[in-house]
């Protein structure tokens, strides 16, 4: 029997814009060699796999290089796929089992907001390597359970990042969150996101990041809700909400293909 496989272009309304996924749906789970073999053979920054379990899906998240335990993109995607190919009706909500807890996605729209964990960041004492990496002179950087977080002084130092992905690539932690208030008025704040150590240079729309950039910028703003953008070359927009220790993430996304995997073995 083959598998369903799927390209979604998340957190956009057009194809060839926003974060590309793929999205595998397995009548039953694999052994994690070979869906990192899948999603290295996909090549995008992550592959989400769903299994059906008795309340929902198990969801797991694989970049190129290594297993990820939280990503927002390709549950957007997952979720947009469950009701594009009627895995679910359009009222049922979305639920995943994932290595970062129960999670949950509804419609709303043409939007789909999905429930997340915030990740917060605590200050850390200013890197002159990761300073030299990206390029920049921060103005606060922090540090929570995967990311750096990095503020820079203006909106235009984010667009015109150039950091050194190979000096990136060396730092003990998944990737470096780079944000800045939007001075253009169309949005709160602008950020770019790069995690060469799991094998994604710069990521184009990186949902998770946004459960630290939320909390963040709740704590300099006073604000709960806010329209965001990640200034990669194919960009895109994330509404964040907080709500306590959680963080409401909204997008949108467009399928690009379907295909069938043939059902090569478990190795």
């Amino acid at each position: 029997m083959s598998i369903p496989l799927y390209q979604v272009d998340a957190f956009t309304r057009s194809p060839f814009a926003g974060n590309p996924a793929g999205v595998a749906y397995l009548a039953e789970e694999r052994s994690p060699a070979w869906m990192q073999a899948l999603a290295m053979e996909m090549n995008l920054s992550e592959t989400a796999f769903l299994t059906p379990v008795g309340d929902g899906f198990k969801l797991r998240w694989f970049t190129p290089k290594a297993e990820v335990k939280l990503c927002g993109h390709a549950t957007l995607a997952s979720a947009h796929i469950l009701w594009e190919q009627n895995y679910l009706s359009a009222g049922e909500m979305a639920c995943f089992h994932t290595l970062s807890g129960p999670l949950t996605a509804r419609r709303n729209g043409d939007w789909i907001e999905m429930d997340f964990p915030a990740k917060p960041v605590e200050a850390v004492i200013h890197s002159a390597d990761l300073e030299a990496a990206l390029g920049v002179k921060a103005i606060f950087i922090g540090k929570n359970e995967f990311d750096y977080l990095v503020e820079v002084e203006n909106e235009a130092t984010i667009r015109n990042l150039q950091p050194d992905i190979t000096r990136l690539g060396e730092l003990p932690i998944r990737g470096v969150i780079v944000t800045a208030r939007c001075t253009s008025g169309e949005f709160d704040f602008v950020s770019r996101f790069f995690a060469p150590a799991v094998g994604v240079n710069e990521d184009p729309v990186t949902g998770s990041a946004h459960c630290c950039l939320g909390p963040y910028w709740q704590g300099i703003s006073g604000k709960t809700d806010f329209l965001a953008y990640q200034a990669s070359p194919r960009g895109g927009i994330v509404r964040v909400c907080m709500r306590g220790d959680r963080v409401l993430l909204s997008g949108q996304a467009v399928t690009v293909f379907k295909t069938e995997l043939r059902d090569l073995a478990d190795n």
